[in-house]
Order: structure tokens, then C-alpha cells, then sequence
């Protein structure tokens, strides 16, 4: 008994706090009426320290698959990327300073979800469509 109480609090422990945004909980306002075939990737970048342009490729599936997807330089905070759902994306952020440079690297995989219960109406929600690329350290 008590072995069945330690492992059904390990898996609620491991659900409730994994950090993969699944897509459980729905964000109405963020719905949509019709079958999404593309999305907006949402891309955080970190320019505070560097004030300058950053360069970001955007690829297909893995990075070392090396197929680019876009390419551009940017000088704001955020922006977003038109990508096709379920399809994996890595992006990189290039940092130049004036002695070096730094790159950060994340991925995404944009999935759809239909919802018939958590809304007013029946809705599609797109989840798992943001990348962080903020810098965690510097020296």
C-alpha cells in the first residue's frame, strides 16, 4: 500500500513540474476557429547587454541536419517566426560583442490540440511554440 502511495506521488510530483509546455491547460483567448496549417514560433532574445544586432538562423529539424530554414538580423527583444505545425524548428542567436561573440541555441516543435470542453466554443490551441534564447551568463 504504501508503495503504491510513494509511486503515485512521484508521477503527480514528475506531471506537475516538468518543464515541457504540453499543452494541457488551453488559453481561450489564444484559441482559434480553424485548423491551423501554419503558427507564429515565438522568439525571446536577449539584446541588453550588446545593444546591437543579432543575427538568427532558423532550421528545419535538427541544427546538424543543416538545413536553413530563414536567415535575418534583428535588433529587437522579441519576434516571431511563420512556421508549419508539427514540424521541429532549432533556432540560434548570435551575440557579437567587441572581443567576442556568443551563441544560444533552442528548438520548438509547434503542435495543434482540439479542445471541445475548456472554452465557450470547440477551438484549436497551438502550444509548444516559444523559444527562449535570453543569455544566461556572460563574462
Amino acid at each position: 500500500m504504501r508503495i503504491t502511495i510513494k509511486i503515485f506521488l512521484v508521477a503527480t510530483f514528475i506531471f506537475c513540474f516538468s518543464c515541457e509546455d504540453q499543452g494541457l491547460i488551453v488559453k481561450c483567448p489564444d484559441c482559434l476557429a480553424d485548423d491551423p496549417v501554419k503558427t507564429n514560433l515565438d522568439v525571446k532574445l536577449d539584446l541588453s547587454y550588446f545593444g546591437v544586432e543579432t543575427l538568427i538562423n532558423v532550421y528545419e529539424g535538427n541544427i546538424e541536419d543543416s538545413v536553413l530554414y530563414i536567415s535575418f538580423k534583428t535588433s529587437s527583444t522579441q519576434t516571431t517566426i511563420p512556421v508549419t505545425v508539427n514540424k521541429k524548428y532549432t533556432v540560434t542567436a548570435t551575440y557579437y560583442t567587441s572581443d567576442n561573440y556568443y551563441i544560444a541555441i533552442d528548438s520548438a516543435t509547434p503542435r495543434v490540440r482540439f479542445d471541445k470542453t475548456q472554452c465557450d466554443d470547440p477551438c484549436y490551441f497551438v502550444y509548444d511554440k516559444s523559444i527562449d534564447l535570453r543569455l544566461k551568463y556572460t563574462k
